[in-house]
């Protein structure tokens, strides 16, 4: 007899993420300049991966502890510390993870009981609000301005908050806008999560890939790290996306629950992974240099291409993404996407997917080779041409 009870209702009412529904599309077709799917066309560097495959012949293939080699631990403190000032105890208050993805759910899930709202200031990253929705929460988005920028506003936030309000989730710098959050603005959140007693959960894996000013971390800001629970990890800065390590740095008592959930679930993260992370953090910097200094070439030629097309986009001070403003072209933001994807071989992702204040705009990823780039703007010019 065929099972009768219903599944989860909250998981079916989730939709699939469009971005992959875009990458799916494009990978059926030949000759397409793919600007949709977020990661460095840059391979790890050799060196991380020498390191890993010596592991391999050593036998790097077993179960670490579950919160990560200690090694790895000291690093990534040690980092933080250096990079911003920031103190964590490696013992009891950094967990590696498998991904920051994984980061992310563990950080909910321990923070939240049923009901509880969490604030995502839009456009956000896909995986936020379901994220939220999976652990039990109620997601509570806030548009942010484009014409400031994409800047968290403390204000419009406060406008939110309600007597459920657990957590602000947000991104910086942030996919998909690009946007790098300042040192004020996240002070006066600070100060507002304070008064208004709920958590900071802070995704900074895109940190490294700054290109105006310097990056501030939200815990270190005044009054924030007694109540943020930092997310990062390897994927974006060091080119490490298929090695799926992340870390979470946070107090000992959301940390202490994160490991518990993290020890029954995933165990670890790959062990053969951590060691090659372990070299990133000891080695890689040169490499993350050169990369960074690649980006922010295609950041600029990009953008001003973009705006000498009519789309116009806020500078992105972070991250290699663009979030132009398709709306001169009469077309909504799915229907821009998929005309120009069949006409013209671009791939870009639609603004809505990440959350209604995105419609009206379209993600581009300038982590492809700058030939591509000039390609893309020239065929994206020729779709324009045929609509006005």
């Amino acid at each position: 007899m065929t099972p009768q009870k219903p599944l989860s209702r909250v998981v079916e009412a989730m939709p699939p993420s469009g971005i992959r529904k875009f990458f799916d599309l494009a990978q059926t077709m030949t000759g397409v300049i793919t600007l949709g799917v977020g990661e460095p066309d840059f391979p790890t560097p050799w060196g991380v991966r020498e390191s890993a495959i010596h592991a391999l012949t050593r036998g790097a293939t077993t179960y670490t502890g579950n919160s990560g080699l200690l090694e790895l631990r000291e690093l990534i403190c040690a980092d933080l510390e250096a990079r911003h000032g920031l103190r964590y105890r490696p013992a009891d208050e950094c967990l590696v993870t498998s991904g920051v993805s994984e980061g992310l759910d563990l950080a909910l899930r321990a923070l939240l009981n049923p009901g509880d709202e969490v604030i995502v200031p839009e456009p956000s990253y896909v995986a936020y609000q379901p994220c939220v929705a999976f652990a039990g929460g109620v997601p509570v988005p806030v548009p942010a301005d484009p014409a400031q920028g994409y800047r968290l506003d403390a204000e419009r936030i406060a406008a939110a908050v309600t007597p459920r309000t657990k957590a602000v989730l947000f991104g910086s710098p942030s996919n998909p806008t690009g946007a790098a959050q300042s040192a004020e603005d996240l002070t006066a959140l600070a100060a507002l999560a304070a008064r208004e007693d709920f958590w900071l959960v802070s995704d900074e894996i895109y940190d490294r890939l700054t290109y105006t000013g310097t990056h501030t971390s939200t815990a270190a800001v005044e009054g924030a790290w007694e109540r943020t629970v930092l997310l990062n990890g390897f994927s974006k800065s060091y080119a490490m996306t298929g090695w799926r390590v992340g870390y979470v740095c946070a107090p000992e008592p959301v940390a202490a629950l994160m490991h518990r959930i993290h020890q029954y679930t995933m165990l670890c993260a790959p062990h053969v992974s951590q060691v090659a992370a372990i070299e990133a953090l000891k080695s890689a910097d040169p490499d993350v240099t050169e990369m960074v200094a690649d980006y922010d070439r295609r950041r600029r030629l990009f953008v001003k291409g973009l705006d000498e097309l009519g789309l116009t986009c806020p500078e992105p001070g972070g991250a290699f993404y663009a979030f132009p403003s398709i709306r001169s072209s009469g077309l909504s933001s799915q229907d821009f996407a998929e005309q120009l994807l069949e006409e013209q071989k671009v791939a870009v992702v639609p603004g809505d997917v990440f959350g209604p204040s995105g419609e009206g705009h379209v993600r581009c990823s300038y982590a492809t080779a700058l030939p591509l780039l000039e390609q893309a703007l020239e065929r994206i010019g020729r779709f324009l041409s045929t609509r006005t």
